[in-house]
C-alpha cells in the first residue's frame, strides 16, 4: 500500500511517497512517513529561504538587489553557482544561471539540487523505496513494491489540458533512470531564456539517471530548441519528449512510454 505526504514550498507542491505497511513485515509505518516528510519539508524551507527571490531577506534577494556580492555570498551559494556555471559551459549558454537583466537567478537548478538532497537524506534514513514529487519533477529510489522489479510511474501532462496525462515513464527498478523532469511555459517557464532561434518547443520532458541532469536540460531544451535536445541526445544518456506549440510531439528512441 502507498501513501503520500505534502507540503508546498518554492511555489508549487512537493510530494513524498512511500510504501506502507504492517512494521512486522519492514516496511514503514504513518509515523515513519510523516517523520521523514518532515526531514524532507525541513530541507526544502531551509533551502528556499536562502534561494528565494520573492522573499527579500533572502541571500539571493539581497544579491540582486546589489546589497552583496558573489564573492561576499555564503559557500552554499558559490556551491549552486559553480555547478550552474559549469552546465552553462555543457549547454553552451541554453542554460544559465544569469536572467537576461544580469540578475543571479537560480531558480533553474536548486528545486532539482533540494530533490537531490531529500533523496541523500532518504537514503540516511535507511528508506530506499520511495518516491519524491516537487511540481512534476520526480526523483525515485526502488520499487513501489518493496524487493520487486516493478518501476515507478511518472506521468506527463498534456501543455494544453493540465488535467489529462499523455503518457508515462518507468523509473527506477526495472529502469536505467531515476529521475524526469518537465520544463516550459505551462511549468513555471520564468526561469527560461530563449537562445537563438529554437524550435517553438513548449514542453521538454527529460529522464535520466540523475534530478539535476533531468531538470537542467529539460529547462536548456526548451531554451535551445532543436540544437540543444541533439547535444543532449548525444553527450547525456536521457531520454527526450518534446511538444511543439502545435501540438506535435517529438520523442527520441531512449522514450519509452510506460
Amino acid at each position: 500500500m502507498l501513501k503520500a505526504r505534502t507540503f508546498e514550498c518554492m511555489g508549487t507542491v512537493i510530494g513524498l511517497t512511500l510504501p506502507v505497511s504492517s512494521p512486522a513485515e519492514g516496511q514503514p509505518g504513518l509515523d515513519e512517513l510523516a517523520a521523514a516528510t518532515a526531514v524532507v519539508e525541513r530541507l526544502f524551507r531551509d533551502l528556499d529561504e536562502q534561494f528565494s527571490l520573492y522573499r527579500p531577506d533572502s541571500e539571493a534577494a539581497r544579491l540582486a538587489r546589489g546589497e552583496l556580492m558573489l564573492r561576499g555570498a555564503s559557500a552554499r551559494m558559490r556551491e549552486r553557482y559553480a555547478e550552474a556555471h559549469e552546465w552553462r559551459l555543457r549547454t553552451e549558454g541554453a542554460f544559465t544561471p544569469e536572467r537576461p537583466d544580469g540578475v543571479l537567478d537560480l531558480s533553474g537548478i536548486i528545486k532539482g539540487h533540494a530533490l537531490r538532497e531529500a533523496g541523500t537524506s532518504l537514503q540516511a534514513l535507511g528508506r530506499h523505496d520511495w518516491c519524491l514529487n516537487a511540481g512534476g519533477d520526480v526523483l525515485v529510489s526502488g520499487s513501489p513494491r518493496p524487493g520487486s522489479a516493478e518501476p515507478w510511474k511518472a506521468g506527463i501532462v498534456d501543455p494544453a489540458d493540465r488535467q489529462t496525462l499523455i503518457t508515462g515513464y518507468a523509473l527506477g527498478a526495472g529502469s536505467r533512470h531515476s529521475a524526469i523532469a518537465t520544463s516550459g511555459s505551462a511549468e513555471r517557464g520564468e526561469h527560461i531564456w530563449r537562445v537563438g532561434r529554437g524550435a517553438g518547443f513548449v514542453q521538454v520532458t527529460v529522464a535520466a539517471a540523475d534530478i539535476v541532469t533531468a531538470d537542467v536540460l529539460a529547462t536548456a531544451i526548451v531554451a535551445g530548441g532543436t540544437q540543444m535536445l541533439n547535444r543532449a541526445t548525444d553527450i547525456w544518456d536521457v531520454a527526450v519528449l518534446a511538444i511543439r506549440a502545435d501540438g506535435s510531439m517529438l520523442a527520441t528512441p531512449a522514450f519509452h512510454p510506460a
